[in-house]
């Protein structure tokens, strides 16, 4: 009886750990704020009280700068946006490659640099598609 507990107790931790690190990836890839915030993850809210003034880094400045923008001229903004976004997570990635010590953070590291990597691809491959010029960002703060 004692050791199929253990058993169980240990099925039980690994299906948690399979399962937040599926949310992990969710959340990140799908920018969902609400669960990257219950993570610890930095969100608009968190992320505009740890950025330096004049930082337009934010994903709350990125949105404001995307409001009074439709067809071309949205699509374009968004793109040079979500670029931006996801070379920022790809940074962050790469330090947690190296520097974190649980093997579930670098597992999911790994995840971020495979799935923002090819969208990132997309997005430029979409820009000369449709005759958008990158702009080039300042990725300092991200």
């Amino acid at each position: 009886m004692k050791k199929e507990s253990i058993l169980v107790g240990i099925i039980g931790l690994l299906a948690g750990l399979l399962i937040a690190g599926a949310t992990a990836v969710l959340a990140v890839n799908n920018d969902n704020h609400s669960v990257m915030g219950v993570m610890g993850m930095n969100t608009n809210h968190t992320h505009q009280q740890k950025a330096p003034a004049g930082d337009d880094t934010s994903m709350r400045a990125m949105t404001e700068r995307l409001k009074n923008k439709t067809g071309d001229d949205f699509d374009k903004a968004f793109i040079e946006e979500m670029i931006m976004h996801h070379q920022g997570a790809i940074d962050m990635a790469r330090l947690a490659e190296t520097r974190a010590k649980h093997s579930e953070i670098k597992q999911l590291s790994q995840d971020i640099l495979s799935a923002q990597s090819k969208e990132i691809e997309m997005m430029r491959g979409w820009q000369t598609d449709w005759g958008y010029t990158a702009k080039p960002h300042n990725m300092h703060g991200m």
